[in-house]
């Protein structure tokens, strides 16, 4: 079997740019922290990734014989556009959009045709990481403030600064400095904190909810709907993102004793803070970073991932791109959320987000709505992920 392991740029620059820029207190992303459940055990921001792939047997891949593939392979087509056209990854794409969509027979036949399964493991050899879940909140709210609805959503603000780093080296490409003008300096944005305490901020606002925890979570989430008085939905997409890293309220939570790891879920948390109001600022506040929306069109197919094409429920996932290629179809062995049940699938790896980090890292999509909450919000398994590339072009990349 081929053995690869492959590297990141070297990422040594990054922290020099954040500090030099603003302050130091700059997060260098191109996409909403997602880490799921808010989970405390997430894995902090890596400064380089390394991945080890290794080429591996159809047949040798755990669940792979019993597993239905024809909604996995049919999530890896909505790709197609956005791969490059001279991608190899692309031509397999256009192939695999002129299969029959249900047809789990065709489907088989030709993933194992035209592709190899590529196992991926850290360079030090761990093969099992962590695998965590998000969803698409529906919160109550309004387009006006009422007595109800007091707790504004912002849209992306005037004076948000974001630097393109591309532009200072090639080798960072897609990733961003966010800051402000002070004078002539490029200084840090707001942390939460400071744009919860002015009145007003000054940001459009998109729209009114009731309950600022349930928002917290949207902004988690990076993506939402707004459900109207009227029976309307209000779709809501990243917009933007202040340039702080994410931190973990249950992480938060768990080292000052409020609550134990297992207790550390996103329905815990909300349990926590209905219980304990007036510590419950300090706890929002820990987690400096603040999400801007913008309204998405109405009757849209799902949340837009930063591959630039409507998440699909069960079939999706957000990866760190510096490992898995965004785009590729994976093969993701893991459990159900607080069980030992095999949940064994072929996904897309369609999104990213700023706490999915690592060579064998995944936030698996569930959906929008309560149930889906349910399900992503107790999600913090073990699991292992196989990328299929077009077969004979080498390792993953």
């Amino acid at each position: 079997m081929t053995h690869i392991v492959r590297a990141a740029p070297p990422a040594f620059v990054l922290p020099v740019l954040a500090i030099l820029a603003l302050g130091g207190c700059a997060e260098l992303s191109k996409a909403p922290a997602k880490p799921g459940a808010d989970c405390p055990v997430c894995p902090a921001p890596a400064r380089q990734a390394e991945a080890a792939y290794r080429q591996t047997p159809f047949a040798a891949v755990p669940g792979w014989a019993g597993a239905a593939l024809a909604p996995g392979l049919r999530a890896f087509a909505a790709d197609c556009a956005k791969i490059a056209a001279t991608s190899a990854l692309r031509r397999t794409c256009d192939a695999a959009r002129a299969l029959p969509a249900e047809d789990e027979a065709a489907a088989r036949s030709f993933i194992e045709a035209s592709f190899d399964a590529w196992s991926v493991g850290s360079a030090d050899g761990v093969a099992e990481g962590m695998v965590t879940g998000y969803y698409e909140p529906v919160l109550a709210g309004g387009r006006t403030r009422s007595e109800r609805f007091r707790i504004p959503v912002y849209g992306v603000p005037a004076d948000l600064v974001a630097v393109d780093l591309e532009s200072v080296n090639p080798d960072l490409k897609g990733l961003r400095l966010r800051g402000r003008l002070e004078g002539a300096r490029v200084v840090p944005y707001w942390t939460r904190g400071e744009i919860e305490a002015m009145n007003p901020f000054r940001a459009p606002v998109l729209a009114w909810v009731e309950d600022p925890v349930e928002l917290f979570f949207l902004q988690i989430q990076g993506s939402g709907q707004i459900a109207l008085a009227t029976g309307e939905r209000l779709r809501l997409g990243y917009g933007d993102q202040n340039g702080h890293p994410y931190r973990s309220m249950g992480r938060f939570l768990v080292e000052r004793r409020e609550m134990t790891l297992d207790q550390a879920s996103m329905q815990g948390i909300k349990a926590w803070a209905a219980a304990n109001p007036r510590k419950l600022r300090e706890a929002l506040d820990f987690n400096p970073s603040y999400v801007f929306f913008r309204e998405m069109p109405e009757g849209g197919a799902g949340p837009i991932g930063t591959l630039g094409v409507p998440l699909a429920a069960g079939y999706s996932i957000a990866v760190d791109p510096r490992s898995i290629p965004l785009g590729a179809p994976v093969f993701l062995a893991t459990t159900w959320p607080l069980t030992t049940q095999p949940m064994e699938r072929l996904v897309a790896a369609q999104d990213t987000g700023g706490a999915i980090r690592g060579a064998v890292r995944a936030d698996l999509y569930w959906g929008s709505g309560s149930e889906a909450g349910a399900l992503a919000g107790r999600m913090r398994q073990q699991g292992r992920m196989w990328v299929l590339w077009p077969r004979g072009e080498g390792p993953p990349r």
